[in-house]
């Protein structure tokens, strides 16, 4: 009978080991999965892009320019992206961001772009910068952070805690579900330059950012205009076929 009963506890000792390896390893998992959260930038079938309005660009003579020269005129500018990236701090990003460079200056994680709007005429115009979320799959905007420096002026915008319902923490809100950023420029005057430099990262400090956004997707474009074209009319030029 004590070898039976030596026996029965061994095989009990080896199956609850065996049990206790599983839950470990599962653990460490999704541990794992959360750490190294992967996901797309963009799709690889678009860029980031930057579009200035035709009408500021033939009737006012505003342009855009990836270095500020106002010999390289242009109404598209293209960001060179990251086809993956992990979660991170904005602790992590570097300070020189802003000065670092003109054009894409990507990093490990980030994406950022620095880019001109100039005005070449003769009046002094307003214009509207816009950032539009085109697409966003498995959530992946809940915990993407979108920093701008503005002429050496930074502003961090987020979508909305999903807890509270307000701004998450030193940031601004994003304006609605398709729109992260809207913003005017009054008084952009005859021969004045506006630097803007776009970073865009998975806030790994979001609550938000969590399994659930592993393998996810989101698609943006940057369109400075003379007017803003709130979402019905443009849902509705679209479907007639006039963008």
């Amino acid at each position: 009978m004590k070898n039976v009963e030596v026996v029965a506890e061994k095989i009990y000792k080896r199956e609850l080991i065996k049990k206790i390896i599983k839950i470990i390893l599962l653990f460490l998992l999704v541990f794992i999965s959360i750490i190294y959260l992967v996901l797309y930038v963009v799709y690889q079938s678009g860029r980031f892009t930057v579009t200035l309005d035709k009408n500021l660009s033939n009737r006012k003579n505003v342009f855009l320019s990836e270095n500020g020269d106002v010999k390289e005129r242009t109404r598209h500018l293209s960001a060179g992206t990251i086809e993956y990236m992990d979660n991170i701090s904005i602790k992590w990003l570097p300070t020189n961001l802003d000065i670092e460079k003109n054009g894409s200056h990507n990093g490990d994680n980030y994406i950022a772009y620095t880019f001109y709007v100039v005005n070449g005429g003769k009046e002094t115009v307003h214009y509207w910068f816009e950032i539009d979320v085109d697409d966003s799959i498995r959530r992946v905007d809940e915990a993407i952070r979108i920093m701008i420096y503005k002429n050496g002026e930074p502003t961090v915008y987020a979508k909305k805690s999903a807890a509270t319902g307000e701004a998450e923490p030193d940031t601004k809100m994003f304006v609605s579900k398709s729109i992260a950023v809207l913003e005017q420029r009054k008084e952009f005057k005859p021969k004045e330059k506006d630097r803007y430099t776009v970073v865009v990262w998975v806030e790994g400090d979001d609550p938000e950012c969590n399994n659930e956004l592993l393998g996810g997707e989101i698609k943006m474009h940057i369109d400075i205009t003379e007017e803003h074209i709130d979402e019905k009319k443009k849902d509705k030029e679209k479907k007639d076929g006039k963008e």
